[in-house]
């Protein structure tokens, strides 16, 4: 990751920073908001950046307003202060919860039912300055200490609402506090694109009592999302705003791959790819949300065909 990064600093045009920071802060937002159920669009936020008004839900819209703001005050910011994570919160829940900028006062519940065993909400302070006192002294690296926190974050479950998107915009923090480029990296949009194995990652690190799968799921999606940004990057971001999520060398490869045999399975594109069968799974995964292809037949025995 850190060769990676270095390559990804070269010098660049002051106007095509300025371009790629808007594109991928768009795909930031668009893509934690995605994950907690928001339906707005990159196009519908890039209009909210720029003023303009969109036939929406008034809360998804109020929503988007504040991780706008959010993301745009994080250089203000120092992720081990309390007072600035209590900021962050306020900055982010405004208008949407009556608690905004203050730890929860009650169990995690929805309705009657218990959504989360999460610590008692009196224990939630002390747990909070522990984790950020933790994070202050820690020598784990950057990469890792980012992961952990995260985690430990969302197990503690120190707000009513709002955890998921606090503890994916202090990941970032802390990340670009150890380089800035991730200021310009949208790992959310990565994060969101697998969805269902990020909550699981979760699940699993609760119920081991280990954060490391969270840790390992964690640091594989930073490093997709800096291996798309480097491919962003090297195609000079040719493509306007309203264009989709670009693709890497491997989705190309595995586009290519399809059309010309125009049946695939992933164990013959992981073949043909000389890559993992894990690795094409999570690319087969984003090239099927980008509705750039289609299966034909049953899940384990059926094919992959370019979508027409």
């Amino acid at each position: 990751m850190s060769e990676s990064i270095g390559r990804l600093t070269v010098q660049q045009e002051q106007a095509k920073l300025l371009r790629l920071r808007k594109v991928n802060r768009m795909r930031t937002v668009q893509g934690s908001l995605a994950i907690e159920g928001s339906t707005l669009t990159q196009q519908q936020i890039t209009a909210i950046w720029d003023g303009k008004r969109i036939i929406a839900p008034p809360k998804e819209v109020q929503e988007a307003h504040n991780a706008i703001n959010s993301y745009n005050a994080l250089t203000q910011w120092q992720p081990t202060n309390p007072s600035n994570l209590l900021s962050a919160h306020l900055l982010m829940m405004t208008g949407l919860v009556n608690d905004a900028g203050r730890y929860r006062q009650e169990g995690v519940m929805s309705g009657e039912q218990v959504v989360h065993m999460a610590p008692q909400a009196e224990r939630v302070p002390k747990l909070m300055a522990e984790l950020l006192e933790w994070l202050e002294s820690s020598d784990v690296h950057p990469l890792v200490a980012s992961c952990v926190f995260h985690y430990e974050f969302e197990f503690i479950h120190p707000f009513s609402d709002g955890n998921g998107l606090i503890g994916r915009l202090w990941q970032t923090l802390i990340l670009s506090k150890w380089h800035d480029v991730f200021i310009n990296i949208p790992v959310e949009s990565m994060v969101h694109q697998h969805q269902d194995d990020y909550y699981l990652a979760i699940r699993q690190s609760t119920q081991q009592t280990d954060s490391a799968p969270f840790i390992e799921f964690m640091l594989q999606m930073i490093f997709d999302a800096i291996t798309e940004a480097k491919t962003s990057e090297a195609e000079g971001l040719n493509a306007g705003l309203s264009e989709g999520l670009k693709l890497s060398d491997v989705d190309k490869v595995i586009l290519a791959f399809i059309e010309q045999g125009r049946y695939m399975t992933n164990a013959q594109l992981a073949e043909k790819c000389g890559k993992s069968q894990s690795t094409i799974e999570r690319r087969i995964k984003f090239l099927k949300g980008a509705r750039l292809i289609t299966r034909i037949g049953a899940k384990k025995t059926g094919y992959w065909q370019v979508k027409q």
